[in-house]
């Protein structure tokens, strides 16, 4: 008995027999594409070496089996292009690196990669100083130089008028009330406040109460509006435009129970339009009688009417004027400076630096002074401001600050 063989009879006469092969079922549909589109190569048995039993094989894959194979045999065969690959890498990078301001040094057979500053965001002053001055002592030792051409008048530069006169017969109507600021910040931030406050006055046809001074922190200055300024002069040169006085009359001073700090204090945002002062300020103070606004930096927009801008130009260039003691003072060293300058004609220039701790913390610039430096500068702010440049959203960019301009100068920059 002769066990089934897939020869058929072969295998017991020695002869090849010739059989119909029985049909196969038919395939799966999910296997007719991977049968149709590969090679299937039959083994003497009959069988299929490799039929399309895989699931993803298609001509993509294919395609990439291919160039993946062109690439390694290139590379094999070429083995002199394995030396250049990482000075080609190396060069990538340095060329992708440039173009997103990183510096890219080799040192001790090593990448070292930095990223440059944009320009413009860093503090290179002393640099450039030193670069400037053999020109600088070249013109300051010749006949013309900068200094003395500086009051040459410009073209289309002078000043004008603001068109608001201080001589007018014609009384100012009847007030509404009040109005009492503080001016708070350095002196010159006081000095805008005043401005501000009587073109608020004059906005809201208020009588404006001589303001009072904050004690600041910084400048740890006592003194009071009338030891700073000419407060006689100041009421008289506005006496037709806007009504001052020199405190409150008693009769509204005994709602308050005689005591200024019950008077309410209302919180007006930085830069306030002159609308918001009508719709919000004037009703309050048509009913109270007086109103007090503190502080009252920058409580007043750029941005206002000509009228009211022509109050502010009054004040500052016409109403505020020195104190009779600092003005001795200043005409002394006037005369002293115009004796000391005689290389330039008498003529001088006079610098207010103002390049001071709160300045300069306040700006959120740096400078040369590393990491002492910026410690310093968030004791400064802290103290100062208490958690004003920590509040969350607020983002310091030093960098970003320079770059618009915004960073106080130094001696040395002024000097340039």
């Amino acid at each position: 008995m002769h066990g089934y063989s897939r020869l058929g009879n072969a295998g017991a006469t020695g002869r090849a027999v010739t059989t119909t092969p029985t049909p196969s079922p038919p395939s799966s549909p999910r296997l007719r594409h991977s049968r149709s589109s590969g090679k299937s190569n039959s083994s003497p048995g009959g069988g299929f070496s490799g039929g399309g039993g895989g699931r993803g094989g298609g001509g993509k894959q294919h395609v990439v089996e291919r160039l993946m194979f062109m690439v390694v045999t290139v590379v094999l065969r070429r083995r002199g292009l394995l030396l250049f690959a990482p000075l080609l890498y190396v060069a990538g990078m340095v060329l992708y690196m440039g173009s997103l301001n990183f510096d890219v040094n080799l040192k001790n057979g090593g990448v070292v990669v930095r990223k440059r500053a944009p320009p413009g965001t860093v503090y290179r002053s002393p640099k450039v100083f030193d670069k400037l001055w053999p020109y600088m002592e070249a013109e300051s030792n010749g006949s013309h130089n900068a200094l003395m051409i500086a009051w040459d008048p410009k073209l289309h530069q002078a000043w004008k008028p603001s068109g608001i006169s201080n001589y007018s017969d014609a009384e100012l109507p009847e007030s509404n009330g009040f109005l009492i600021i503080e001016a708070n910040g350095g002196l010159n931030q006081q000095r805008l406040s005043i401005c501000d406050a009587v073109a608020v006055a004059g906005l809201l046809n208020a009588t404006l109460v001589i303001p009072f001074f904050h004690l600041n922190s910084v400048w740890r200055d006592s003194s009071k509006f009338g030891e700073i300024f000419d407060e006689d002069f100041f009421i008289h040169a506005l006496k037709n435009n806007v009504k001052v006085v020199r405190e409150l009359p008693s009769d509204v001073l005994e709602q308050f129970d005689n005591n200024i700090s019950s008077i309410v204090n209302l919180r007006v945002k930085a830069w306030s339009s002159p609308t918001y002062y009508l719709q919000k300020v004037l009703p309050k103070l048509r009913h109270m009688r007086a109103v007090r606004i503190a502080p009252f930096s920058n409580r007043l927009a750029h941005a206002v009417p000509p009228n009211i801008q022509g109050l502010r130009c009054l004040a500052n260039f016409e109403a505020l004027r020195f104190s009779e003691s600092i003005r001795m003072l200043a005409e002394q060293m006037v005369d002293r400076m115009i004796k000391n300058s005689s290389q330039s004609g008498g003529k001088y220039v006079s610098v207010h630096l103002r390049f001071e701790t709160d300045m300069v913390a306040f700006s959120c610039c740096e400078y040369d002074g590393g990491e002492e430096e910026k410690r310093e500068m968030d004791i400064a702010r802290e103290s100062a401001w208490r958690g004003k440049f920590r509040r969350r959203g607020r983002v310091i960019r030093p960098g970003a600050n320079r770059v618009d301009g915004k960073c106080p100068l130094t001696p040395l920059e002024v000097f340039d």
